[in-house]
């Protein structure tokens, strides 16, 4: 795969048999994001977990202090009172059966996420097939089916990410922007690997955190120092 000059001088800065301490970890990505937008730092959290058994799944969220530098459209299924409540909270897109042509038939789905009162996921349980794939179908676990759908709406404008196992038992999640401060990155990572750890399935025998790095949209990754995190 070839790759552009810019990947190719940030990786010559990357010691590949190194792992990176938390801080030499943020300052070195934040230097090598330097594409002409702004970069997102993501997490690549590589675990010893089976996704395929239920109880070495993992998932949840987390609101991160300093948020994710990108703005989070916000779509509630609601009735009732909940429906002016959702839209006080400042949720983006608020609705009920009428959204669920909009979304299977013309293929609507300018939304982030989505948050559903428990009285509704049986209407959108019938988009299971479009929401599912793309990872906005609401769950209790990650907050996002609930009655305070203030609390949800605000958490998730608030920075409120969620983590998640894919097939390969690898976690990515994004701690914010390449024009944060190290110190706000450090924050946002910090909370982040907390979750994490609080999460670990307690079926997992042996090693949790096989590997973590740290990589910019467009820069090289990082390895990080897991040694205190086991």
């Amino acid at each position: 795969m070839k790759r552009g000059k810019r990947y190719v001088d940030g990786a010559k800065k990357v010691d590949r048999t190194v792992q990176y301490e938390s801080a030499d970890a943020i300052k070195l990505v934040k230097e090598n994001a330097t594409a002409k937008f702004d970069e997102t730092i993501e997490l690549h959290i590589r675990t010893g977990c089976d996704g395929r058994h239920a109880e070495q799944q993992i998932r949840g969220a987390v609101v991160l202090p300093h948020g994710t530098g990108k703005t989070v459209r916000v779509l509630v299924f609601a009735k009732g009172t909940k429906v002016d409540e959702a839209q006080a909270a400042g949720a983006d897109f608020v609705g009920g059966e009428e959204l669920i042509p909009k979304i299977q038939n013309e293929g609507w789905l300018d939304f982030d996420v989505v948050v559903a009162t428990p009285d509704m996921m049986g209407v959108v349980g019938r988009l299971g097939r479009v929401l599912g794939p793309k990872g906005l179908m609401p769950n209790p676990k990650a907050g996002t089916v609930t009655m305070d759908v203030t609390k949800a709406v605000n958490d998730i404008k608030a920075g409120k990410i969620e983590y998640r196992l894919d097939k390969t038992n690898i976690i990515h999640v994004p701690i914010g922007k390449a024009s944060f401060t190290e110190e706000q990155l450090a924050d946002n990572f910090q909370t982040l690997m907390d979750a994490i750890i609080k999460a670990r399935p307690s079926a997992l025998k042996g090693q949790y955190l096989k590997s973590v790095t740290m990589t910019s949209t467009m820069g090289p990754g990082v390895k990080l120092n897991t040694a205190k995190y086991v």
